[in-house]
């Protein structure tokens, strides 16, 4: 039997008034089956979507995230300035898991670049009208504002990262502490004994973990104790310039170097070569992220491999259940909702 083309006895498209009559049933019973309720016999439920086929009625999605009090929508924040957000492959890969999890769903993904208090107070006034069913946060700072509206306003949320230890809001992190160490003991194996770092801003949690971690490692192995060695950065490449900059200068004898970052890495092998250092003859050099930065420097670059896009997915797909479970944010049963995705080391000829 043709179906396509088929209209309602009212000329337009179906309506589920027209599907009831014909499936012999109550409205009330199509719109369990047509949204998915487990309260309809197999029986019941096959003569509905029988009639369904027949007339070609499609839900009115509208109608529908009305009556459920949805919009069937999510924010995508990402907290930054716009130059930056395009210039770095970090938040890409982001976009495109977020993207990947949420094909198979009938969410519309907004994309929201908030880069200074004017946008963040817009895009307050904007969700104090709910008019997203949650929210993914990217790249918070400590001292960011938004996660904390969130609450207030009962928005389900999730962050990509953490602001402490002690976060109370659903989040997927990556094992900074672990993939910090690993990059530099993997320098340590290979000879190398005054090792500096770059790090990131020290207002992103993952940036003091990092940190954290390249101290760890310097600890364990005897050759700590030299914060000289520490320059602060901000995830860019010219903050990695800056900072490569200033290591040589207040400690020329240096040997290597661990860049919380793929992007400063860049920027600090730019500043090494100006400078005629080698690498890594003259000084090793590893990054974080396992970006396409790393594959494409010469030499190729040593960096702390996890997947970013997995990230994106994972935060989606936890988004999208505390949206189905009505959850709002908040620290009630965080701790089903908080994920550590795996690092490890790629080595590559800058090490």
């Amino acid at each position: 039997m043709v179906t396509r083309g088929i209209r309602g006895r009212s000329g337009g498209r179906p309506t589920l008034e027209e599907v009831a009559a014909r499936a012999g049933v109550g409205r009330g019973t199509v719109s369990r089956v047509v949204n998915g309720s487990p309260s309809v016999s197999e029986e019941t439920r096959a003569v509905v979507e029988a009639a369904v086929a027949e007339l070609g009625y499609v839900p009115n999605r509208a109608a529908r995230a009305l009556a459920a009090n949805r919009t069937d929508a999510i924010a995508l924040v990402v907290p930054e300035v716009e130059a930056r957000f395009f210039a770095e492959p970090y938040f890409s890969d982001i976009v495109r898991g977020v993207g990947a999890a949420l094909d198979d769903t009938e969410m519309q993904l907004l994309l929201t670049i908030v880069g200074n208090d004017r946008e963040r107070s817009r895009l307050a006034r904007y969700l104090a009208g709910h008019r997203v069913d949650g929210v993914l946060l990217v790249s918070v700072h400590a001292d960011d504002p938004l996660p904390e509206l969130l609450v207030q306003l009962g928005i389900p949320a999730v962050l990509s990262g953490r602001r402490s230890k002690e976060e109370p809001l659903a989040w997927v992190d990556a094992d900074n502490v672990a993939g910090a160490r690993s990059a530099v003991d993997h320098l340590i194996s290979r000879g190398r004994r005054t090792i500096a770092t770059i790090t990131g801003r020290l207002d992103v949690y993952g940036a003091q973990c990092r940190l954290d971690g390249y101290r760890l490692a310097l600890a364990e192995a005897g050759l700590g104790g030299d914060e000289g060695l520490i320059a602060p950065a901000d995830f860019t490449e010219e903050g990695g310039r800056r900072a490569m900059a200033d290591l040589l200068e207040r400690r020329p004898r240096l040997d290597a170097v661990f860049a919380a970052s793929d992007v400063m890495a860049a920027g600090a092998r730019q500043v090494l070569r100006e400078r005629g250092r080698s690498v890594p003859g003259d000084v090793a050099l590893v990054g974080f992220d396992d970006s396409s930065i790393a594959h494409h420097m010469d030499p190729p670059l040593t960096s702390v491999q996890w997947s970013i896009e997995e990230m994106g997915r994972e935060m989606a797909r936890v988004l999208l259940k505390e949206i189905a479970e009505e959850r709002p944010a908040g620290p009630r049963g965080a701790r089903n909702r908080q994920i550590m995705l795996p690092t490890r080391l790629i080595a590559r000829a800058s090490s």
